[in-house]
């Protein structure tokens, strides 16, 4: 599983994942072209380092190799 982390303004550390993007097969990929919004985001999972709660994004698709961490760490933040 591809995993991306970002530290925020407060010193937290997030591990993000995408949903269902765990293990390459074909029931892998049907759950990741159902779960993408019509917008075309997908789910992301980010959980903190320390006492924060574990928040649920939705993302462009190609979150992971183009948003900024600043902007992903606004979002972390927006959804808390």
């Amino acid at each position: 599983m591809k995993q991306r982390e970002v530290t925020d303004k407060h010193n937290t550390t997030w591990t993000c994942a995408q949903a269902y993007a765990a293990v390459e097969s074909a029931a892998t990929k049907e759950a990741v072209a159902k779960s993408e919004t019509d917008e075309g985001n997908v789910p992301v999972v980010c959980t903190p380092s320390g006492g924060a709660q574990t928040v649920r994004l939705e993302l462009p698709k190609d979150w992971f190799a183009n948003l900024p961490d600043e902007e992903l760490a606004q979002a972390i933040q927006a959804a808390q």
